[in-house]
């Protein structure tokens, strides 16, 4: 690996050691300062039940209400924020991986190119792609050069290392688009069951507040229900969220490896046409 990849591993690295707590920081700090705000509360007091959207506006009260969720609630937007910032980045890599044109007709181009044996031009067009596909074409190329060069191997292992200079360059790219995607598909798992935890405790809640004695705790029994129901909510739609993020980044790196093995596959094509064994 060169040190340039190596350095933006360690980065990527860091990166997600460090938006993971921030993320749950940051859900708690919204969960507790303005959902938890008190003047959405009767009484100013954040154990008791929000007040009426007529009072505070719909905004107001539907922020109260899911601080009502309970503890579970910061971690649920923790995880929202998480697959929020990795998507982003994910589409920001993925992005650049593809380089400054389309994959299909970055290839297009490279074709002929290699096809008449005009490997400069295939170069050029290369440098002015940029990206994984044009990365591990420039590797193929400079392989290709230095086999027609060779006058010892024979044709058959001139193909083989071609074929093995372009599986070394795209096991090194490779990892970079799919770096980070393990975190999106892990949250989409525990989201859904977090969401399950805090329904669980609420209805727990709720019952409670119906075996009391006499008259039900109206405020306990609200509440109760209120957590189950947010929860639910929060854990399914970050779940979905994270569900669609995956798979969508995952169609976008099966298209740029497609790419990666049609150029390949041009290359050594190419080469095996124009040499002649012996």
């Amino acid at each position: 690996m060169s040190n340039k990849q190596s350095k933006a591993g360690g980065i990527q690295g860091l990166f997600a050691a460090l938006v993971i707590p921030l993320c749950l920081v940051l859900g708690i700090v919204i969960w507790n300062f303005i959902m938890g705000n008190p003047s959405g509360f009767e009484n100013s007091d954040p154990e008791k039940g929000p007040l009426p959207k007529e009072v505070i506006g719909t905004l107001n009260h539907y922020l109260a209400v899911m601080y009502k969720g309970g503890f579970v609630v910061p971690i649920l937007l923790g995880s929202f924020f998480t697959v929020v910032v990795f998507a982003i980045e994910r589409m920001i890599t993925i992005g650049k991986s593809k380089g400054t044109g389309s994959v299909e007709g970055f290839i297009m181009r490279i074709r002929p190119l290699v096809a008449s044996g005009n490997l400069d031009g295939a170069k050029a067009e290369c440098a002015k792609q940029r990206g994984s596909v044009a990365n591990v074409v420039s590797a193929g190329i400079d392989m290709y050069r230095s086999m027609q060069a060779d006058r010892e191997l024979d044709k058959e292992r001139k193909i083989m290392a071609i074929q093995k200079e372009l599986e070394e360059a795209t096991t090194l790219e490779l990892p970079m688009l799919s770096k980070n995607l393990v975190i999106i598909s892990t949250i989409a798992s525990i989201a859904t069951l977090l969401g399950l935890f805090g329904t669980v405790l609420g209805m727990i809640r709720a019952f409670s507040a119906l075996a009391t004695a006499g008259a039900p705790d109206a405020v306990a029994l609200s509440t109760g229900i209120s957590e189950a129901l947010i929860n639910t909510a929060l854990g399914i739609g970050t779940s979905a969220l994270a569900i669609i993020m995956y798979n969508y980044f995952t169609t976008k790196i099966d298209s740029i490896t497609y790419g990666i093995d049609e150029a390949g596959y041009t290359i050594v094509q190419s080469f095996a046409s124009t040499q002649k064994g012996h």
